[in-house]
C-alpha cells in the first residue's frame, strides 16, 4: 500500500508567539523547522506547502523573529522557530530568540520531529550540530536539508549528501539527508514524504480527537 502525503497545500497559518506560554495548547502533533537566519527555512517551507507567502521571507536574513506555528491538518502542525546565528540585530534580541527556542525544543511536548534547514555549500555549523545533538539526546528524528541545492551540479549535490551523511556518522543517530532547492523544488516530493510519515505513524493515535 503505498503511503499517504498529506496535502500541505491546505496548510494555513495560526498564530506567533515570542515563547511557548503563547502557544495553543500543548496537544496533537508538530514538526518544527530550525537553521541559521540565511539557510533559506521559510523558502523551503513555503516550497513545501506550494504557498509563496505562507512564512515570511526577507532579503534580510532573520526576519523570523518569532515562533510561529502553522496548521497543516487537524492536529498536526509545522512550526517556524526563530532563525540563529547570522541576523544583525542587538544581541539581546539574539538571546532572547535563543531562549524562545531552546523552551520550544526543550518543552514542547506536541514536537515529533525537526528539519534543520542549512546551505548545501556551508552545512554543519556550530549552531546546527547544537541542534541536532538535541534531537538526538530528546530521540527525535532529524531530517537534515541542504538548501539551495540548485547552486550545484547533480554529481556535486550528491557528493555534499554523502559527505554530511559521513559527517553525521559520528553522532550516532539516524538522520535522513535530502538536496533540496526551493527555486527549483529540487527534492520537494522527498520531504513531503518524510513529514507525512512523521505526522501520520508517530502520533496518530492523538491527530482526530
Amino acid at each position: 500500500m503505498d503511503q499517504e502525503i498529506l496535502d500541505f497545500r491546505q496548510t494555513r497559518f495560526i498564530t506567533s508567539a515570542p515563547d511557548i506560554s503563547h502557544l495553543p495548547a500543548d496537544l496533537g502533533a508538530e514538526i518544527a523547522f530550525a537553521g541559521r537566519s540565511n539557510s533559506g527555512k521559510s523558502s523551503a517551507l513555503n516550497a513545501i506547502c506550494d504557498q509563496n507567502h505562507l512564512a515570511k521571507t526577507s532579503r534580510t536574513p532573520g526576519r523570523t523573529r518569532l515562533i510561529n506555528l502553522f496548521r497543516v491538518r487537524n492536529g498536526m502542525s509545522l512550526v517556524d522557530l526563530p532563525g540563529y546565528g547570522y541576523a544583525a540585530v542587538p544581541d539581546s534580541m539574539k538571546r532572547q530568540w535563543q531562549r524562545s527556542m531552546s523552551e520550544y525544543l526543550q518543552k514542547r511536548q506536541a514536537l515529533r520531529g525537526i528539519v534543520v534547514t542549512m546551505d548545501i555549500r556551508h552545512p554543519l555549523k556550530d549552531h546546527d550540530r547544537l541542534i541536532i545533538d538535541w534531537s538526538l539526546a530528546a530521540n527525535l528524528p532529524a531530517l537534515i536539508l541542504l538548501t539551495k541545492a540548485d547552486k550545484l551540479g547533480v554529481n556535486q549535490r550528491r557528493e555534499a549528501v554523502g559527505e554530511v551523511q559521513h559527517l553525521l556518522s559520528e553522532f550516532g543517530g539516524n538522520f535522513t539527508v535530502i538536496a533540496f532547492s526551493a527555486w527549483k523544488k529540487i527534492g520537494l516530493e522527498e520531504v513531503r514524504g518524510v513529514l507525512s510519515n512523521w505526522f501520520l505513524t508517530m502520533h496518530g493515535s492523538d491527530l482526530d480527537e
